[in-house]
């Protein structure tokens, strides 16, 4: 089986990265130097995948870096004296990556231990046979999408969650097109692809397009192969893409939400406009405000301030709450802690929240509070293994199906967002894997590949 050990990263291109943080910023400390690296590595790996596998573990590697150790430099090194006092770090430098490079290095061997940096390979000769012997499944898949986010808003969060997955077979419906057609089909791909676009816009709510539009290139990139220099310039406008959305997320909401225009293109158009007359795109102010949606690290520093010297670590019973939030329903426990339940926020970090505002103590802020700074890191890295053993599932499934992998971004594109409370993270991976698990075996004999039998010669 090829495996990103056949994909060499280019060390070359990672040395001299340092050499370049070196030569360019002198005064760095060897902790933001450390971190930078760390992130280098893992932004490589996702880079270098694409074309071979879907990236889950490569991008929930990146994605824990970027929030807890590139944001976090970026605010030591020069933003946090731009930013609002309540979004500065709040302990020394040193106090927190010595928590935080630990943890995520732990994390990162959890996802890969006993995987040897094998990802999510697609057997493509598979899930094109299999199209061949269903070909319409994949409009079916799409269709129910379509059905279930329609009628998901009319039922309750536990049955509305259900709803809310399997509406995500949409997508699932279009990568089996992407990989199994001869030919490319545009028009049900738009349907699906668009859909997520006007979603996002009407909702004023960018995570998901984000990471569907990581997943859908990524799908793209196993079935053409991309050549270097094309994943480089498409990284590049990815890259740009991502940070316009990140600067013009808080102009955009205002005027959605509070100045009742309609989400829409012309509006984020609109948006833009506003911003390029101010000149406010790309100054150091606006960047330090951006870094606070990447910078999850303030938030570690707030618990780290506030645990033990206010508030005794929790020793597991915390732990107790969140498990039981993720794995138990809502009729055995109707007490478990809820979706966005800021209590704990201000338990445990001493942060006051405004009515309306969202905010998480991330899975690294939850095992800090439990178990301190080692005792966190072990749990961190049981975090990347949990991660790492729903994966090796997958695989297993893969072999009979080989279409199950397609089915992994439905599971794994709410978990590997750092920044999510870790009730709501584990929920999802649990009830998700659960509901995958009743489809793959009520439907293992449409699911199931008939490989043809090849007859020995006479």
């Amino acid at each position: 089986m090829e495996t990103l050990y056949n994909v060499k990263i280019n060390w070359y291109a990672y040395f001299s990265v340092f050499v370049l943080l070196l030569l360019l910023f002198p005064d760095l400390s060897w902790f933001s130097r450390i971190a930078i690296m760390i992130a280098t590595h893992q932004f490589m790996l996702v880079f270098y995948s694409f074309g071979y596998v879907i990236p889950v573990r490569y991008l929930a590697g990146a994605l824990m870096c970027l929030q807890m150790l590139v944001g976090p430099t970026l605010a030591y090194n020069g933003l946090d004296q731009f930013q609002y006092a309540k979004y500065k770090m709040q302990v020394p430098e040193s106090v927190y990556f010595s928590y935080a490079i630990p943890a995520v290095i732990c994390f990162i061997i959890g996802l890969h231990l006993f995987s040897r940096l094998r990802g999510e390979k697609i057997d493509q000769g598979g899930i094109k046979l299999f199209v061949k012997q269903n070909p319409d499944l994949m409009y079916y898949f799409i269709g129910i999408g379509f059905f279930a986010s329609f009628v998901a808003g009319f039922f309750g969060p536990e049955l509305g969650f259900v709803f809310y997955l399997i509406a995500g077979f949409k997508f699932v419906g279009a990568f089996i097109l992407i990989i199994g057609s001869e030919k490319l089909k545009p028009a049900p791909l738009v349907l699906v692809f668009g859909s997520i676009v006007v979603s996002s816009l009407g909702s004023a709510m960018f995570h998901d397009l984000v990471t569907w539009t990581v997943f859908i290139l990524a799908v793209f990139a196993i079935k053409y192969k991309p050549s270097l220099p094309t994943k480089i310039g498409a990284a590049f406008a990815f890259l740009l893409v991502i940070v316009v959305i990140q600067q013009l997320k808080g102009v955009y909401r205002e005027a959605t939400q509070f100045q009742g225009k309609r989400g829409d293109v012309g509006a984020f158009d609109d948006a833009l406009d506003e911003a390029q007359d101010e000149g406010s795109l790309f100054d150091k102010g606006s960047l330090a405000r951006s870094n606070v949606r990447i910078n999850q690290g303030f938030i570690i520093t707030y618990i780290i301030k506030h645990v033990p010297a206010r508030e005794p670590y929790s020793e597991g019973g915390e732990l107790y709450k969140i498990l039981e939030a993720a794995f138990l329903p809502r009729v055995l426990a109707p007490n478990k802690l809820k979706a966005g339940d800021n209590s704990l926020v201000y338990k445990y970090s001493g942060i006051i929240l405004r009515k309306h505002t969202s905010m998480s103590l991330s899975s690294m802020g939850d095992a800090y509070i439990n178990f301190g700074a080692f005792g966190g890191s072990i749990f961190m890295f049981l975090l990347g293994l949990m991660f790492n053993i729903v994966l090796i599932g997958f695989q297993r499934y893969g072999v009979r199906m080989p279409v199950a992998l397609l089915f992994v971004p439905l599971v794994f594109y709410f978990p590997i967002r750092p920044d999510t409370a870790l009730q709501t993270s584990l929920g999802h991976l649990v009830k998700a894997s659960f509901l995958l698990w009743i489809v793959f075996r009520y439907w293992r004999y449409k699911l199931t590949l008939r490989r043809p039998v090849l007859k020995a010669a006479a």
